[in-house]
């Protein structure tokens, strides 16, 4: 039932995403207190849908690990947290295949989280993911056309840490942080009209009266 759900999901998508912009080189989004602790990627069990390139569980790891390093590690906070992720299922668009039945990439995760002082598992159960390459002039045809292997992995890594991360930011009481709905929102920063014209008016308006 999962391997052909799966399928249903690479070959019959016509949803249309923007385009992916990778985002690792801004700052982080605010997080608490959270600090990178264990990378631990399983993916034994991983399943592969029929029409697709091959990947071994030892490419699925190292390519989840550094994913997971390389968003995560960004973070400098004052508390240590482990990540689990469940390399699940996944499809590689292969090369060769006709336009009109050419596949999308497609991979599924499950993600774990453990507070580590605490020896404590936050999520009662694992949160699954499921994540699509993002649509591109070269997606439209399949990247198997248009990519290798490693930069397809590469490409749904990054998308499926990415939500992973959302996941971690709506859950902010895990890091120290108010629940959503009470954080308190930044106060707008006051923009003035540098213009000489816009500056002598302001110099007029506070200066002080004359005796």
């Amino acid at each position: 039932m999962f391997m052909r759900r799966l399928a249903t999901l690479c070959l019959g998508l016509a949803l249309v995403q923007a385009c992916a912009k990778n985002d690792l080189a801004e700052p982080p989004v605010p997080l608490g207190e959270f600090r990178l602790g264990l990378n631990i990627v399983v993916a034994d069990n991983v399943q592969k849908v029929p029409i697709s390139r091959n990947a071994t569980v030892e490419e699925w790891e190292a390519v989840m690990i550094k994913a997971v390093d390389n968003r995560f590690g960004r973070y400098e906070g004052s508390k240590l947290y482990n990540i689990g992720i469940s390399v699940d299922g996944y499809a590689l668009a292969p090369p060769g295949i006709p336009v009109v039945a050419a596949p999308k990439s497609v991979l599924v995760i499950t993600a774990n989280i453990w507070d580590d002082a605490a020896a404590k598992k936050l999520n009662p159960e694992g949160k699954q993911f499921t994540v699509f390459e993002s649509f591109s002039g070269e997606s439209v045809i399949g990247t198997g056309i248009t990519s290798t292997k490693a930069q397809q992995m590469e490409a749904l890594s990054y998308n499926a840490v990415k939500a992973v991360e959302g996941w971690l930011v709506d859950n902010p009481t895990w890091f120290g942080l108010p629940p959503k709905g009470e954080q308190t929102p930044a106060e707008p920063v006051a923009t003035v009209d540098e213009t000489p014209a816009a500056t002598e008016t302001a110099a007029d308006e506070t200066a002080e009266p004359a005796n």
